[in-house]
């Protein structure tokens, strides 16, 4: 995770990043879920996270709160 500036006053943990070598963008299940388990596990200590990106070669980032996953 790093920090940086976010839209909403709450949140402490703006991004989460991880890369997919092979090339795809695209969150797989497990993606999903560990974002999600993540989300819930911060959550318990007042810990927004806003957005977690998927990046692949020269694939366009993908942001799970643009896809409406957060």
């Amino acid at each position: 995770m790093s920090r940086g500036s976010c839209p909403a006053l709450t949140c402490q943990v703006p991004r989460g990043y991880h890369n997919h070598p092979s090339g795809s963008a695209e969150p797989s299940l497990a993606d999903e879920r560990l974002t999600q388990s993540l989300k819930d596990a911060l959550a318990m200590i007042d810990v927004r996270v806003c957005d977690h990106f998927i990046v692949a070669g020269t694939a366009k980032p993908t942001s799970f709160a643009e896809r409406g996953l957060l």
